[in-house]
C-alpha cells in the first residue's frame, strides 16, 4: 500500500463510538479546512450533549471487562498499537500536516514522539504496584491496591493533535480506564487516524471513543457535568482550563490540566551565544511558534544583546516559510485567520506601545493568508502587553536586563509557570537560577528536553497534574486502601 493509499484509508469523516464510525445525531457535520490554502479536506460529525453522553455510556459498558484484563493484556495491545503507529508514521504525518499546517519534517517527528508515548505506558502498565502497610493494631493485615479511575475524558489541542492523544490516552488504557475523546475542532483527523489505528491493534469496542464537534461548548459540558466521568485531562488555554475546573467541581472530578505558557529564556553574558542562538531558533518557532513551551521572553543580558540580534536575525535567514508538504519548508502557517489576527493586533499594539521592529512584523499573503512573517522586536519593557500576553505567533520578543537577580525577577513575573530556558556557563549560576525560576520546567543549555521519559507540566496557572514519566500513569489512578481484621 503506498503512502498516499494510507492516507486515504486513514482519513474518516465520520466520528467514532462503541467500536463503529458514525454520524452525528443530527445528521450535521462541519468542515475540516488545509489552513495551507484554506481548502476543504473532508466534513466530519457535528456531535452534540446528546452524542457525548452515548460516548459516555459506551465507555462505561466497556469498563469492566477493559479493567479485568490482566496489565501484560493490556500491555500488548498497546504495544501493536504503537508498532502500527510506526508503520503508518508517513501517512499520519502527512494527515497532521493537511489539518494543521506544520511542515512535514516536524509531523514525522510528532508522530514517531506519539509511538514512544504509547510504547513507554505499555511498559508502565505492567508495572502498576500497590504496597503492604504497617499494622495500624495486632491482628490487622492493611494493603494498598493502584485501581483504575474509571471513564476518562481527553480534550485535546490542535497544535500537537497527535502526540497529545498519545500522552493522554495511553497511560489510561494502560491503567485500566477507558475513554472520550474531544479533539480540536481544526484537527479532528489525526484522533480518527490514531483511534483506527488502536482498533486495529485489538482496542476493544468502547475503549476509546471519540467525538468531533465544531464547538467544544457543549461536548466540553457533557464531559464535565456527567458523573459517569471520573476524570478529565485537557490541554490548552489557561482561560477555558479554568472553565473547565468550575464545571467539574460539581462532580469532583480528578483533573489533569496543562494550560498556558510565558516562557523566558535567559542569555547570560557567559553562554556559548552560538548555541544560545539556536537554541532560541528552535525553541521560539518551533511550529511556527504555536507551543506552550516556546520561548515566549527571550531575557538577553545587556552586554551580548546587540550580538545575540545580529546573530539571531542571520540565523532565522535559513529557515523557510511555506506549505508543509512542500519540500525544504521548514516552517508552516499559523492554524486559521483568528490566529493570524491576534498576533497581527498583538505587533501593531506593541509598535505603538515603542517596540523596534528589527525584521517582519507582517502577514505574508503571497504565501497564503494564514501566514506570518519570521519577525523580531527588540526595545521592549515589562509595561507593554506582550511581555503578559502568549504570543503563539513566529514572532520573537527580545528584552534586556542588567544582571542575575533581574533576570529571575523578570522571568518569574508572570502567572504562568510552565516551561523556562537558560543559558550559561557559570556551574553555580545553573543550579541558583534554576532552583529561582518558578516554573515546572526548565531547560539548561538546550531547548530540547521534551520526551515520554519526562513529568510534563508546570505550575500556578499553567496547571495541574504531568503527562508523561513514571508518575504520568498515576493521574488515572485511585489508591484504595483495605484493612483485614483477623
Amino acid at each position: 500500500m503506498t503512502v498516499s493509499d494510507q492516507v486515504k484509508a486513514l482519513i474518516h469523516n465520520q466520528s467514532f463510538v462503541n467500536g463503529e464510525w458514525v454520524n452525528a445525531l443530527s445528521g450535521k457535520t462541519f468542515s475540516v479546512i488545509n489552513p495551507a490554502n484554506n481548502e476543504l479536506i473532508t466534513e466530519v460529525p457535528e456531535q452534540t450533549q446528546e452524542d457525548t453522553s452515548a460516548a459516555i455510556a459506551a465507555a462505561e459498558a466497556a469498563l469492566p471487562a477493559w479493567k479485568e484484563l490482566t496489565a501484560k493484556s493490556r500491555s500488548l495491545i498497546l504495544k501493536r498499537w504503537a508498532q502500527l503507529v510506526n508503520e503508518n508514521l508517513e501517512a499520519l504525518a502527512t494527515i497532521l500536516t493537511l489539518e494543521q499546517g506544520k511542515a512535514l519534517v516536524e509531523s514525522r517527528a510528532e508522530v514517531a514522539s506519539s509511538a514512544n508515548y504509547i510504547e513507554w505506558f505499555a511498559n508502565e502498565a505492567i508495572r502498576i504496584n500497590g504496597d503492604t502497610l504497617p499494622r495500624s493494631a495486632n491482628g490487622n493485615f492493611e494493603y494498598m491496591q493502584k485501581l483504575p479511575i474509571g471513564v476518562v475524558a481527553a480534550i485535546t489541542p490542535w497544535n500537537f493533535p497527535n502526540s497529545m492523544i498519545a500522552r493522554k490516552v495511553a497511560p489510561a488504557l494502560a491503567a485500566g480506564c477507558t475513554v472520550v475523546i474531544k479533539p480540536a475542532e481544526d484537527t479532528p483527523l489525526s484522533a480518527l487516524a490514531l483511534t483506527h489505528l488502536a482498533a486495529d491493534a485489538g482496542v476493544p469496542a468502547g475503549v476509546i471513543n471519540v467525538i468531533t464537534a465544531s464547538t467544544g461548548a457543549e461536548v466540553g459540558l457533557e464531559l464535565c457535568k456527567n458523573p459517569t466521568v471520573k476524570k478529565l485531562s485537557f490541554t490548552g488555554s489557561t482561560a477555558v482550563g479554568k472553565i473547565l475546573l468550575e464545571q467539574c467541581a460539581s462532580t469532583v472530578k480528578k483533573l489533569s490540566l496543562e494550560l498556558g505558557g510565558n516562557a523566558p529564556f535567559i542569555v547570560f553574558e557567559d553562554a556559548d551565544l552560538d548555541a544560545a542562538v539556536q537554541g532560541a531558533i528552535a525553541i521560539k518557532f518551533y511550529n511556527s511558534g504555536q507551543t506552550c513551551i516556546c520561548a515566549n521572553r527571550l531575557l538577553v543580558q545587556e552586554s551580548i544583546h546587540d550580538e545575540f540580534l545580529e546573530k539571531y536575525n542571520a540565523a532565522i535567514n535559513q529557515m523557510v516559510q511555506g506549505h508543509g508538504l512542500e519540500e525544504g519548508v521548514s516552517h508552516g502557517p499559523l492554524i486559521n485567520e483568528k490566529a493570524i489576527t491576534k498576533v497581527q493586533s498583538l505587533v501593531e499594539a506593541t509598535i505603538k506601545q515603542g517596540a523596534t521592529v528589527y525584521r517582519g512584523g507582517k502577514v505574508l499573503p503571497e504565501l497564503g493568508s494564514n501566514f506570518f512573517q519570521f519577525t523580531i522586536l527588540s526595545d521592549l519593557a515589562k509595561d507593554m502587553d506582550i511581555f503578559s500576553s502568549e504570543i503563539f505567533g513566529p514572532v520573537a520578543a527580545v528584552y534586556k536586563f542588567r544582571d542575575e537577580s533581574e533576570a529571575v525577577a523578570m522571568a518569574n513575573d508572570t502567572p504562568y509557570g510552565l516551561a523556562s530556558y537558560l543559558y550559561t556557563k557559570d556551574t553555580g549560576r545553573i543550579f541558583r537560577v534554576s532552583e529561582a525560576l518558578e516554573y515546572g520546567m526548565v531547560g539548561v543549555n538546550t531547548p530540547k528536553f521534551v520526551s515520554e521519559t519526562v513529568p510534563f507540566g508546570g505550575v500556578k496557572e499553567s496547571g495541574i497534574g504531568r503527562e508523561g514519566s513514571v508518575h504520568g500513569i498515576d493521574e488515572f489512578l485511585e489508591m484504595h486502601y483495605v484493612c483485614i481484621s483477623a
